[in-house]
């Protein structure tokens, strides 16, 4: 085997077997550091050996029965072994899987164990990417335009809370998992969305996060495969991902839905996305739950890819998509966004009406002046949008959203 074969064989059994080996071990010694910590001695050993060993034909398994020896040597070496082995006892959950209860999965455990509403969002993100996805602390830190201390200080005082607060490392009952679903589901699309459409920094678009995100939602889709929003997020971030090629122009600017070359899209993420909508459109008519938040956004982002045309999309079906959405959430960003179609159908006055409503609620938000802007426009009261303009662009922190905003003002008459 070749060495480009071989480290094609690394990369790919760490994409694919990272989570479930730190999984395993976490199951086994209880114990999260122990967990991280043999998995990337065992990845180190697989970079000295494959090479001269060649690629075991269980990539998963050598990597499992390395890590576990790894993580005996450790425990073996601490000085205060016996309160290692009571925390484990503590935390880890051996009780045999419910055959009727929830995916009894090493991964799934994990998952939840780094979401946990104990947690502070920020902890639950940067663990998760750490012991999911297996991304070092340099590469959370320059995602999030942090210091690798602070991601480290992060990791650490998380996994501290999870031991101080002896919160077991299982999958909650089926009675609650599907609120606690609700924030892992957030914490991966938080992630998809710092990545799609960066806060900050120089680059408009981090690949690396989107990939992650949509390499997350694929392994909650095998573990949970019948939950309809793990479906629904999923496919929208399929659906939002496969624009990515037509979202920025050469120079650099944000590249509006209505203006994005739709031949540059990604035919095969849109057949996946459309898929799983459809997938989920015959489960709730067959009598299954009614579609989720996620469901629903991504029956927008299906109706939006389906068009061939920006001129050609359903508004109407749109509207009435929004109108499901904000009985479920009536946030004020969803109701920004339920305006946007709104113009289309009946009009940027009617639109702005909304919109002007949402003031007090979304006044630092600087897709909120974009949107009032483009009204404006629409409405012929220059002085207004440029106004508008400047507001949006004060608060954007994406530098191609910025440099589209700021085309749209200087563009205005007057």
């Amino acid at each position: 085997m070749t060495d480009r074969a071989v480290e094609e064989a690394i990369t790919r059994a760490h994409r694919e077997e990272w989570a479930r080996v730190v999984g395993r071990l976490a199951r086994r010694f209880g114990d999260l550091d122990i967990a991280e910590e043999a998995t990337a001695e065992a990845f180190v050993a697989a970079v000295e050996r494959w090479p001269r060993d060649g690629v075991p034909p269980n990539p998963g398994g050598w990597l499992v029965t390395t890590a576990t020896r790894k993580a005996i040597d450790r425990i073996r070496r601490e000085s205060q072994r016996d309160a290692r082995h009571q925390a484990a006892r503590m935390l880890s959950d051996d009780t045999p899987p419910d055959p009727t209860g929830p995916v009894q999965d090493d991964r799934l455990r994990l998952v939840f164990t780094c979401c946990h509403p104990a947690l502070g969002v920020q902890a639950r993100v940067a663990l998760t990417l750490r012991l999911l996805g297996g991304l070092t602390v340099a590469e959370i830190a320059h995602a999030y335009l942090v210091r690798e201390s602070t991601i480290a200080q992060r990791i650490t005082r998380a996994k501290a809370k999870i031991s101080a607060a002896h919160i077991p490392y299982r999958v909650p009952s089926a009675d609650d998992i599907r609120e606690r679903l609700a924030g892992v589901l957030a914490v991966v699309f938080l992630v998809f969305n710092e990545g799609y459409l960066a806060s900050g920094g120089d680059d408009p678009v981090r690949v690396d996060l989107t990939d992650e995100a949509i390499r997350l939602g694929r392994l909650l889709r095998t573990l949970l495969p019948d939950d309809g929003e793990v479906t629904g997020l999923l496919a929208l971030m399929l659906l939002i991902d496969a624009r990515r090629r037509a979202r920025l122009s050469r120079t650099g600017e944000l590249v509006t839905l209505d203006e994005q070359d739709r031949g540059a899209w990604d035919r095969a993420l849109l057949a996946e996305g459309h898929a799983l909508v459809r997938e989920r459109i015959a489960a709730v008519a067959a009598g299954g739950e009614p579609a989720g938040r996620y469901q629903l956004l991504a029956a927008i982002n299906a109706v939006h890819t389906a068009a061939p045309s920006a001129r050609d999309t359903e508004w109407s079906q749109i509207v009435a998509l929004y109108d499901r959405l904000a009985m479920l959430d009536p946030a004020p960003i969803v109701r920004l966004n339920r305006a946007v179609a709104v113009a289309e159908v009946d009009g940027p006055s009617v639109a702005l009406a909304e919109v002007d409503r949402l003031t007090a609620a979304l006044d630092g938000y600087h897709a909120f002046h974009a949107t009032r802007a483009d009204l404006l426009r629409r409405l012929g009261r220059s002085g207004e949008s440029r106004a508008a303009y400047d507001r949006a662009i004060a608060l954007a922190g994406n530098p191609a959203e910025r440099t589209y905003l700021t085309r749209r003002r200087d563009q205005l008459a007057g």
